[in-house]
This record gives structure tokens, C-alpha cells and sequence, in this order.
């Protein structure tokens, strides 16, 4: 398997731990400040949206860098962003990532693409 290959099946695992919830599996692909903002994000975002789920679309690879970019979807269940929850679900909503890998891990992430504002939108919390 190539570099590329290998470090997009990093951001794959990656994406399957975050649909899992599986913080303990964080560990396995990311390090440092990385792995310890993952594991800080995916547990508050999935009491705020238990069935979250990404799909990866494209995945990139050069030398230590991949673009991945996901469509996300997910049922407001919980209180997000002080907002209570609305029951309804967000479907469809972009984001691109930019991911840096170090010694077969991944090591940092760059959010090039988060469209909260069509989350947003969909939950009925934005007009």
C-alpha cells in the first residue's frame, strides 16, 4: 500500500470512529493536540446528535497532507450551541479538512470547509 493510500485509510478510520462515537479508538490514528481536540469534540457533538454520521465523498493524498472532504447528517437530540433540542435533522451539510500526517498518524487538522450555516438552517435555528 502506498503512503497515500495509507495515510487516507488513516482519515477513513478516522471517520469511523466518529460515527461510532468510539472515543477510546482516537488514540489508534490521531496524536497529540489532535487526538485530544477529537476526543474532546466527538463526545459533546454526538449527545448533540447521536445518529451522526460523515461520509467520506474524496479523499486527496500528497506527501503528508489529505483533503478529505464529507457530507454529514445528524438529528438535533441534544442541547447544541445553547440551543435546545429541535428534533429535526440537518442532511447533506459539506466540510473539507485538510488533515497532516507524522509517523503514520494523523497530527493536525485544518476545518477549510464547516457549513454550519447550513446546519444551522436545516434545525430551524437560522433564518
Amino acid at each position: 500500500m502506498s503512503t497515500a493510500d495509507q495515510n487516507k485509510a488513516l482519515v477513513r478510520r478516522l471517520v469511523e470512529i466518529v460515527n461510532d462515537g468510539n472515543l477510546s479508538a482516537v488514540g489508534d490514528v490521531a496524536t497529540g493536540e489532535l487526538a485530544r481536540e477529537a476526543a474532546r469534540w466527538i463526545g459533546p457533538f454526538r449527545e448533540s446528535f447521536p445518529d451522526f454520521r460523515m461520509d467520506v465523498i474524496d479523499l486527496i493524498a500528497e506527501s503528508d497532507k489529505v483533503v478529505a472532504h464529507f457530507k454529514c447528517s445528524g438529528t438535533h437530540r441534544g442541547e447544541w450551541r445553547g440551543h435546545p433540542p429541535s428534533g429535526r435533522r440537518f442532511e447533506g451539510v459539506d466540510e473539507v479538512y485538510i488533515f497532516r500526517v507524522e509517523d503514520r498518524k494523523l497530527a493536525g487538522a485544518l476545518a477549510v470547509v464547516e457549513d454550519n450555516l447550513t446546519r444551522m438552517q436545516q434545525l430551524g435555528l437560522s433564518s
